[in-house]
């Protein structure tokens, strides 16, 4: 298998229609697989994609689970073991990440992308721009600026910068038969502990092609992670503080920086706590 196209869904059914369509218009050179895994939704959404299985079969491989996979707790972490699993369950060489609230737009995404990644043997992920829209009626914006560079690395990664909508990555398969590393259960931003170790085996391409939507919302995780979320910080520093004892200490000048801004965001947060 070529692909296999990740979609984690939890009570998405306003959207996970819209997310399939995307999929499923792709016109490729090469099969695809879409594998979804649904956390126990409490809405229609596996009925959903009950119906698009019956429609479309043998392309759709679906984990409809009866009870959410949790952990429950801390918040932080909701939906780390569906996504797990999930990412496990992935056959093809590549791996196009799509949430069940996010969808697709250009019908060649796939095709440039792994046209990309075969012609870069040394890039491990391939990403795209995205339109950002919400739910509140704020102004959509693109998710990626002008300058965003062509190529990045862990290095960058590792300077706390965030440049990929999760929608837009493409990547080579390595969890197909690597272990996840030791430290990614502790990790709460989890596309983060993903892509550290994808980065840690090659190159990051970017195309700066508008491909897709990126739609945010009060039900999403990003609300919970957020830089004024006390146990969010603290756990993003330590991810970091791992992933560099992971690496060996390579990069420790500028893991250094990242966790001295951290200790300085962390003090700024505890003051304030203790002023209220």
């Amino acid at each position: 298998m070529k692909l296999s196209v990740c979609v984690p869904t939890y009570n998405h059914e306003q959207y996970i229609g819209q997310m399939l369509d995307g999929a499923f218009m792709q016109q490729t050179s090469f099969d695809f697989e879409i594998v979804i895994g649904d956390d126990a939704s409490t809405d229609a959404t596996p009925d959903i994609i009950r119906e698009y299985s019956r429609k479309r079969p043998g392309i759709i491989r679906a984990f409809l689970h009866s009870e959410n996979q949790g952990p429950k707790e801390p918040r932080e972490f909701a939906g780390r073991n569906n996504v797990l699993q999930l990412l496990k369950a992935c056959k093809g060489e590549y791996v196009a990440m799509c949430e069940g609230d996010d969808y697709w737009t250009d019908p060649l995404k796939l095709q440039k992308q792994v046209d990309f990644l075969d012609q870069n043997p040394d890039f491990a992920v391939c990403h795209h721009n995205m339109e950002v829209i919400y739910e509140d009626g704020s102004p959509p914006h693109l998710f990626n600026a002008p300058d965003q560079k062509a190529v990045s690395t862990i290095e960058d990664l590792l300077e706390d910068k965030w440049f990929m909508a999760t929608a837009s990555w493409v990547y080579r398969n390595h969890f197909l038969t690597e272990d996840f590393a030791e430290w990614h259960a502790k990790a709460a931003a989890g596309d983060w502990a993903i892509m550290f170790q994808l980065a840690a085996k090659g190159k990051i391409g970017y195309l700066p092609d508008v491909m897709g939507v990126y739609r945010k919302h009060s039900a999403g995780l990003s609300n919970v992670h957020a830089y004024t979320n006390l146990k969010f910080l603290q756990n993003r520093k330590e991810m970091f503080r791992n992933v560099d004892e992971w690496l060996g200490g390579r990069y420790n000048a500028t893991v250094t920086k990242t966790l001295h801004r951290y200790d300085e965001l962390l003090a700024g947060l505890e003051k304030i706590g203790s002023s209220n």
